[in-house]
């Protein structure tokens, strides 16, 4: 079975990450999500993306903060997508997990997003367009969401513009 493997350095991360696993489960796209540390443990976090592979992981969402390798750690032990989400929460506010994140060699790819629950969700909506690629469900499902998006907006407009008349 194709899944999205959600990988978070720390229990203390769950709240964010949590954001990525609603919308996932808003397109009924399969997960699963484990806590697991580039560097209080390595092995156990490379065991678990080989073993995630053969069940059929198709992308990894990797979630760290800090000195956040997490994604770095994963994508070098996988060719399938890996997106990196940085976390806040450190003295620099998450610009160091960006930039440990998004600062890879060349050839070993982490697709990086923003930081936090923005970030958290936007590797969902990512993580689902990817599985669409070989799922018609799903990109029908992504369609669909896109333009309920696109209505809810032209309402908003539209009472802003009443607002404005009046």
């Amino acid at each position: 079975m194709k899944f999205v493997s959600i990988i978070m350095g720390s229990k203390s991360d769950y709240e964010v990450v949590y954001e990525a696993a609603k919308i996932l489960n808003e397109f009924g796209a399969p997960y699963e999500m484990i806590v697991s540390s580039a560097h209080r443990s390595p092995a156990r976090t490379a065991k678990y993306v080989a073993d995630a592979e053969k069940k059929g992981a198709q992308v990894f969402i990797c979630a760290a903060g800090m000195a956040a390798h997490l994604a770095g750690a994963v994508a070098a032990n996988t060719t399938k997508p890996v997106l990196g989400v940085p976390l806040g929460g450190s003295a620099l506010s998450g610009v160091d997990a960006l930039y440990s994140t998004v600062q890879m060699p060349a050839g070993i790819p982490v697709a990086t997003l923003a930081i936090g629950k923005a970030g958290a969700k936007n590797a969902a909506y990512l993580a689902v367009q990817i599985l669409a690629l070989s799922d018609e469900v799903l990109s029908s499902k992504l369609k669909a969401d896109r333009a309920a998006k696109a209505e809810a907006l032209k309402k908003d407009s539209e009472q802003i513009e009443v607002l404005l008349e009046g």
